[in-house]
This record gives structure tokens, sequence and C-alpha cells, in this order.
């Protein structure tokens, strides 16, 4: 068996979606947690850059439609190359 059939998914399966979103709508509005993470996790290689539909995008991951349903933490997800 692979690792993640045996160890990620169970831990990953024993939280509440909903209450894991909601910490981490909370967890990203500290205004010095965004600016850490973004320090790691934003993307500036010209290599990964992506244009579509006329706008240029740093990173070529997205996130899944509905993850930020309130329009609550965009900017701090932009922060983390999204």
């Amino acid at each position: 068996m692979n690792m993640y059939k045996i160890l990620i998914r169970p831990v990953l399966f024993i939280f509440d979606p909903e209450k894991v979103h909601n910490f981490l709508v909370i967890f990203l509005k500290i205004p010095l947690v965004s600016k850490i993470l973004s320090i790691f996790y934003s993307s500036k290689k010209p290599g990964l850059q992506r244009d579509s539909f006329g706008l240029t995008f740093r990173n070529p991951v997205g996130l899944a439609a509905g993850c930020d349903q309130n329009a609550e933490i965009v900017d701090h997800l932009a922060d983390l190359g999204f």
C-alpha cells in the first residue's frame, strides 16, 4: 500500500471540512501569518507564468470553485500564490 492510503488520507478525513475551512479563514486573516506564508509559497519564476483570457497569472496552480465563497480571503490566497 502507498503512504497516502495508510497515513495521509485517514488524517485528512478526521476533521469536519467546514471547521477546517473556518479555521483557515481565521488563520489567514492574522496579518503576519499571510505575509510569512507568502515568502514560502508565492512564486515569482517567469517560467511558471501563464496568460489566459487577457490576464497574467504568476503561477499555474488554481483553487477549486467555492473555496472562498464569501470572498473573505481573496488577498490572502493571492499571497499564497493562487
